[in-house]
């Protein structure tokens, strides 16, 4: 069941971050975040309502709190350079701290691996890295700029899953409430100094950014349940392979061609999700 819902959280993730990175590129990377993350909040209620726990403890909404701090510095640091086109860096350097970083904290704190499953992770990390890679040789020497957005969403991102997995499912929903809020918060400021210089996106785009908000936080409570069946370790680094659906979806529908390493990258992809499930 952990494997399942880490998947769904992946193509939820994925299916967000494509919506975003369109978004970003017809407005401002801030002003997509701050209305992704209102978004989220409302999700979030919602969520509690159906799966309310035990209440909303202190404990669980600490530790929700806290990966809403990763979850806002993520957010802005991958929409901003997913939106100034610097996508392969980005994406590779975010997906690939986003699944190390957790999985060493869940060893590091008592997580026991079969070794189908070891497996299955080590050969996802250069999965994710090989479907975010792209063959254009100008891409490959971005500025130092992508190397900064690509870091900083990664580490900030894997804070998100930690702490989502720390808060636990007793208390229900209520963890993503406080993180989708103290994400909100921390991106105010960016929203509305953005807003204020390029106004806010047109219609056409709002039910675009509106629909990754929705999106984004269903991905957040697939992930929420997920770490409540099973390991950290493993719950990242299935979830952390969502840039495999990102690639499918550019795919499809901005016709976008496969590089020989983005096809091996999903292969890879793929044959990991097995072996961590068998393990």
């Amino acid at each position: 069941m952990a494997i399942l819902l880490a998947l769904l959280s992946a193509l939820a993730y994925g299916i967000s971050d494509f919506g975003a990175g369109v978004a970003s590129r017809r407005s401002e990377a801030g002003v997509v975040s701050i209305i992704v993350l209102a978004i989220g909040v409302g999700c979030g209620v919602i969520a509690t309502a159906i799966d309310p726990g035990v209440g909303a403890r202190a404990g669980a909404l600490e530790w929700g709190a806290a990966s809403g701090l990763g979850g806002g510095a993520g957010t802005l640091a991958l929409y901003r350079g997913l939106g100034a086109g610097r996508m392969t860096i980005v994406a590779t350097l975010s997906a690939v701290l986003a699944a190390v970083v957790p999985a060493i904290v869940g060893l590091a704190t008592g997580d026991s691996l079969t070794g189908a499953t070891l497996a299955g992770i080590v050969i996802a990390i250069p999965a994710i890295a090989l479907v975010s890679w792209h063959s254009d040789p100008a891409a490959r020497g971005e500025a130092r700029a992508s190397v900064v957005y690509g870091l900083l969403a990664g580490l900030a991102f894997a804070l998100l899953f930690i702490g989502l997995d720390r808060a636990g499912t007793r208390s229900g929903a209520w963890p993503l409430v406080s993180s989708e809020v103290v994400g909100l918060l921390l991106l105010v400021p960016f929203g509305v100094r953005a807003s204020a210089r390029v106004g806010l996106p047109p219609r056409r785009d709002l039910a675009l950014i509106v629909g990754v908000g929705v999106i984004g936080g269903c991905a957040g409570l697939l992930f929420l349940a997920a770490t409540g069946h099973g390991q950290l370790a493993i719950v990242a680094v299935v979830t952390s392979l969502y840039p495999a659906f990102t690639v499918l979806l550019a795919r499809v529908f901005l016709t976008e061609r496969w590089s020989r390493a983005q096809a091996l990258g999903l292969a890879v992809a793929a044959a990991a999700i097995v072996l961590v499930s068998i393990g």
